[in-house]
């Protein structure tokens, strides 16, 4: 006997999907807009003293540490300077947010529904099981948001990191026409492939920020929710101190992952058609260690924590009041 799927049924999962992504993509570029600021820092911290030998005489640095780069960007630059970036961080945050935050929910329903249909009811849905569905859930879609929308975070780090007065790392002056004609340059000069170059490491990078972001946060939601401490749980207070928790985590898991992505996002294309600094996420990370040594893998953590603790509170936070608004709207 041949099943067939019912249309009502398969018309509302994909506006519950549908809903999932465009709740997911408010919220995020919500978020984004606020701390679009630091997440500039970040990528010239990260690219400051790039491949320079500990042992070598250093260079005068531009930037000494997240606030005075943030006041020295902001004032040699103005506020286009220190907000550069934003247009293809609105984009990526709508492709990569959307589908990591608007996914994610039904991801892991699925996820803990087959561990539990192989491995027995309750397996999935409770204990460890239930962490390691959140985990891989979460990493899932982080990976599968990141490779859609890496073209975006391509162009978006070489915005930022462009600067004729205050300039670290390589430099790509085609980012002044802006962000169609930054895709379309590298497209022309570099083919389709040059728009995906680094997307291997922001895969790496979102993945584990994700896996860490949202299981983190899960699970923090439901134990304070049983705490106590909160009137009820679909308060503004709960899902601020939830985010503010999770925040910390995902920052020292995600920071060295942060600055092998910005590398070899930044680097120009060398005469063999790859990268003229770096092969590969390997030798990025090999490179990096033996010239710079491991807190290199740190660089910008302030910056990055200053950027990621507030977006991770204000997406949240965002999600969950736009959940409710498109709940009593829609339903």
């Amino acid at each position: 006997m041949t099943s067939t799927s019912n249309p009502n049924t398969v018309q509302s999962q994909f506006l519950t999907h549908l809903r999932g992504f465009t709740v997911g993509a408010i919220a995020a570029c919500c978020a984004v807009t606020l701390t679009n600021p630091m997440e500039v820092v970040k990528t010239r911290l990260q690219l400051q003293g790039e491949l320079e030998a500990r042992s070598a005489t250093p260079h005068a640095k531009q930037y000494n540490g997240a606030f005075s780069a943030f006041v020295k960007i902001t004032r040699n630059e103005g506020l286009r300077g220190i907000q550069k970036g934003l247009a293809p961080a609105y984009l990526y945050q709508i492709l990569m947010n959307g589908t990591r935050l608007g996914f994610y929910d039904p991801v892991r329903d699925l996820v803990m529904s087959t561990v539990d249909a192989v491995a027995g009811k309750g397996v999935g849905t409770t204990g460890v099981g239930k962490g390691i569905s959140m985990v891989v859930s979460g990493a899932g879609c982080g990976i599968l948001g990141a490779a859609i929308a890496s073209p975006l975070f391509l162009v978006k780090t070489r915005m930022q990191s462009y600067s004729p007065q205050l300039a670290v790392g390589s430099q790509h002056s085609y980012v002044l026409g802006g962000l169609r004609k930054s895709l379309m340059h590298i497209y022309k000069t570099e083919g389709i492939a040059g728009l995906w170059r680094g997307a291997d490491a922001s895969m790496l990078r979102t993945g584990v920020g994700s896996a860490v972001q949202l299981s983190t946060y899960d699970a923090s939601k439901q134990i304070l929710a049983k705490s106590g401490w909160f009137p009820k749980e679909g308060g503004i207070g709960l899902h601020f101190a939830a985010s503010a928790f999770t925040s910390l985590f995902v920052c020292i898991a995600m920071n060295p992952f942060d600055v092998v992505s910005t590398r070899m996002y930044n680097q120009h294309r060398g005469a063999d058609g790859k990268g003229a600094l770096y092969s590969s996420v390997g030798d990025c990370i090999t490179k990096t260690l033996r010239t710079e040594g491991v807190s290199a893998l740190y660089k910008g953590f302030t910056a990055h924590y200053f950027r990621i603790g507030p977006h991770t509170i204000l997406t949240f936070v965002f999600l969950e009041q736009v959940k409710k608004a498109a709940s009593i709207l829609l339903d």
